[in-house]
């Protein structure tokens, strides 16, 4: 009798450790269902996006205020328009303001970061942040330098 309760004892260890681990791998890939708070959306347009996907953070100072959602080619002016949901906390967003494809890391993930600008007219739901910077990609960077190097040994 004491066996059999050690093996259901260790059984269940067991089955708490694996939906430890399946717990943490959700939070860990951005899947897990977040509490539902209200935001508006936002939309911006690039001219690479190259790397960024969805569910990627939407960040401001460092504080994560957003994701992605979705992620377009903008038939019109063939460029790619980035769909973002911000928190409604924070809805004082100048409709100057700048969003950028940073890099966490050297080779990390993609993610949007906003910088405040000095406008006193606020971003609404369905706006557009008009002043975007596109992502840096390292092989077109490479090739840049590479072909640099080049011309300056031809000469």
């Amino acid at each position: 009798m004491q066996n059999r309760t050690l093996e259901i004892g260790v059984g269940l260890f067991l089955l708490a450790g694996i939906l430890a681990l399946l717990l943490l791998a959700l939070r860990v890939s951005g899947l897990s269902p977040s509490p539902s708070t209200d935001t508006y959306k936002l939309y911006a347009y690039f001219d690479n996006i190259a790397g960024l996907t969805v569910r990627a953070k939407v960040t401001m100072a460092g504080v994560t205020i957003g994701k992605v959602t979705a992620i377009d080619l903008d038939r019109d002016s063939f460029t790619g328009r980035v769909t973002m949901q911000v928190e409604k906390r924070v809805d004082n967003l100048p409709a100057d303001s700048t969003a950028s494809i940073l890099t966490a890391g050297l080779l990390g993930e993609k993610y949007i970061g906003i910088s405040v600008g000095g406008e006193e007219a606020l971003l609404k739901d369905g706006g557009t942040i008009h002043d975007t910077q596109s992502s840096l990609v390292l092989e077109d960077l490479i090739g840049k330098f590479l072909l640099n190097t080049v011309s300056k040994d031809a000469k």
